[in-house]
């Protein structure tokens, strides 16, 4: 990747969200819980997810990041976004990342700041690292482990 290539992915605004994953801590509180790791870069996402009581929307999210930018301000924007959304609007949010990833559909709109994600689709190298908090999600959320 040359430098102005580099300089339009690595955008201070994607910059200033990896940032904000400080506010999302794992802790050994959160029951549903899951560990993805990229193949393609080696990244590893470790989640935490509480479900409010009614299971029908997420409470709390934390997580431990081992990424790239793109990963951990993937990652920020799913933790941001997350609280009060139902659990399946996550996993349909992720089937539609990677159909846009993969050049099938258009990003998906209804997940706020996804936009600052838009320049890591020409870097098939940062896909993995943009999908990683997201795959990590729906395992957790799947799991079924522990309280909700």
């Amino acid at each position: 990747m040359n430098a102005r290539a580099s300089a339009r992915l690595y955008s201070p605004e994607l910059l200033g969200l990896a940032t904000g994953l400080a506010a999302f801590p794992l802790t050994g509180d959160l029951p549903l819980r899951a560990e993805a790791r990229s193949r393609s870069c080696g990244s590893v996402i470790a989640m935490g997810v509480a479900l409010a009581e009614d299971g029908a929307s997420i409470a709390r999210i934390g997580m431990r990041v081992s990424a790239c930018a793109i990963g951990q301000a993937s990652a920020a924007l799913l933790a941001e976004h997350a609280r009060g959304v139902d659990p399946e609007r996550v996993i349909a949010t992720s089937e539609a990342l990677a159909a846009w990833l993969a050049g099938e559909d258009d990003l998906p709109a209804d997940w706020p700041g996804l936009a600052a994600l838009a320049p890591a689709r020409a870097h098939p190298g940062r896909h993995g690292a943009l999908l990683l908090p997201w795959t990590a999600a729906c395992e957790a959320l799947s799991s079924g482990a522990g309280p909700r």
